[in-house]
Order: structure tokens, then sequence, then C-alpha cells
């Protein structure tokens, strides 16, 4: 069995993961704000609490950041405080197993490739919403990463120049109108505003606009609430602008949401679809690829991360034979 972590914006989630990608177990923490070293001493704690009740042989790091090819260091992250962050290496001292780090949204679309929605699919574009906005290409299996490790930040692709400020520096960014963090701005304004149409949700938050989250905007859709349903609409018509440049670029065979944000399911995802439409080059002359609600929830990142560990833990026992038999 082997560990998988996932390291996001607002939480840090790790779990015990066998060979057919059954979670064992699996324990949540918060992440600790922009400290570097906090986020570390969580990963390791959690590791070693896990480990003390099972036989693991090495951990995977799925990061929300810019990753090097070699899978060791994150070299930027929009909203963590990592900046050329040795990850790897200093979590590898500390647990003494064999570490590998990706970023965030490869591991969570290996993990649905290989045990999810994408099962049986050779070329999978992967977009996971959460705080931002991540993404990923599996090709026959393997997650494409790009000349440097740092393909598939389809986030922060520009939709809207002069937009929202993004955190990674630049404006209008993609997860700017299509995330967790737009779709909680536009609702908190309203609330805050004062806004007969938010009348539901200000109740829900007490009238404090800063604790309105989006699972509470999500069930306020699922209860019926207007607009909340009209916010999550919104979400998912930007979401569908952005799904259909990658198709454009990619020609993908199937297009797999996950994250948070797709809790949602079709309240999000069927406005996704029309847009997407909508929005094809060609539309009307090519193939319509399906988009699907991932399958693995929030245990998506950790299951694929733990996988990646897997593959170095065999590639680390294979060294070590050669070494011996030298």
């Amino acid at each position: 069995m082997t560990i998988g972590v996932d390291i996001g914006g607002t939480k840090v989630l790790a779990g015990v993961v066998d060979s057919s990608g059954v979670v064992v177990e699996q324990s949540r923490r918060a992440t600790v704000g922009h400290d570097v070293a906090a986020v570390e001493d969580t990963i390791v704690d959690l590791v070693a609490d896990l480990s003390r009740r099972h036989d693991v042989a090495a951990v995977g790091i799925g990061a929300a950041g810019f990753v090097d090819s070699a899978r060791s260091s994150v070299m930027f992250s929009p909203h963590l405080a990592w900046r050329n962050e040795p990850l790897r290496a200093r979590v590898g001292e500390r647990i003494g197993l064999p570490v590998v780090v990706d970023n965030d949204a490869n591991a969570s679309a290996l993990g649905e490739s290989r045990f999810g929605a994408g099962v049986g699919q050779r070329f999978i574009v992967c977009v996971t919403l959460g705080t931002g906005i991540g993404g990923a290409l599996v090709i026959d299996g393997r997650v494409h990463r790009g000349a440097n490790g740092m393909a598939g930040e389809f986030g922060h692709m520009q939709v809207v120049p002069e937009g929202h400020r993004c955190p990674c520096g630049n404006r209008g960014c993609w997860e700017q109108y299509a995330s967790g963090r737009a779709l909680e701005r536009e609702a908190r304004e309203l609330v805050t505003q004062g806004s007969p149409v938010a009348h539901r949700l200000s109740e829900l938050c007490g009238g404090d606009a800063d604790a309105l989250f989006g699972p509470m905007i999500t069930q306020a859709a699922r209860d019926g609430d207007p607009l909340a349903i009209e916010l999550l609409a919104d979400v998912g018509r930007w979401l569908g602008v952005g799904l259909a440049g990658l198709v454009a670029a990619f020609d993908p065979s199937c297009l797999i949401v996950g994250g948070g944000v797709s809790d949602a399911g079709d309240l999000l995802l069927e406005p996704t679809r029309g847009s997407m439409v909508r929005s094809l080059a060609g539309r009307g002359f090519r193939p319509d690829p399906p988009v699907l609600q991932a399958a693995l929830g929030p245990q998506a990142g950790f299951i694929g991360a733990a996988d990646m560990a897997r593959s170095a833990a065999r590639r680390s026992r294979r060294g070590l034979r050669r070494r011996r038999n030298r």
C-alpha cells in the first residue's frame, strides 16, 4: 500500500490506498495559511499517523502549484507560499520513505483515468474546480506534463483582458470566472449589497458575507433557491467557454470535471455542456466530447498521488536490485 497526500488551497487530505485504488483509511487537516513549514509539518504528521497503522511503501504528494519535470520541487503556487520549494527532499528526509511530488490536478486526473470516470478512455482532459482551476492531460494512461512539468495550468488562461485580478499575478484568468472562488465572490457581493434576491443566502450565513462558502451555495441551489441556481449556471457557462477552447486545442475523447464545485452535478454541468457546444469551433461538424462528472470525488487527488508513489516505489526497488547485482 502507499499513501497519497492532496494539498489544496484550504485543506490537506491524505489516504492509504491499495493497488486497486481502494481507500483503506483517510485523514484531513486544514491548510495552515501561507506558512510553508507548517504545511510540511502537516504532511509529515499525517503520513506518520497513517503509517503507524499500515505498512506503506511510498508517499505521493499532489501539490497545488507548478511542479518541476523531476517531480521533486514546487516552483510556484498561486494559493500557497511555495517558491522553488524542494518538497520531495524535505519530506523524504523526515519520513524515510520514497516520495514523489506532482501537481494536484495531475494526480486527480491520473486517479480518474485509472479508477474513475476515465476508465477505458485514451485521451482525457481533466479540469478540477476548487479554490481555482487545475487541469491535466492523460494520454494512453500517462499524464502529459510538458517540457518543464508545468502543462495543464488551464485555469490561468486569460479569458477577459483586464478582468478580475488573479493570485498568479495576471488579470482575467479563467479561474476567476469558473471556480469556487468565482462562485463565492459573486454570492458574497450580492449579500454585502443587501440585494433582495440574496435573502436566502444571507440567511444561511447570518448576514456575514465572509461566512458564505461554496457548499452552502450549492445546497441552496439543490433546495431550489433561484439565485444560487443562477450563480452556478453562470459559473457553468464560463466553464463551457473554456472547455470549448480545450477541445479545439486537444480534441479529447472526453472531458472530466472534478473538484469541490463539481458536487453541484447537473446544476453546474448542464449549463456547461450547453455553453461548450455553442462555443465549439466547427460545431455541428465534429463530435461533441462528453463532459463527465468525476467519479472519485474529493479522494481523486490522493488516490492518484498514491498510484504515482506506487510506480516510484517499483522503480526504486528495481534500481536497488540492479545495484546489488553488479
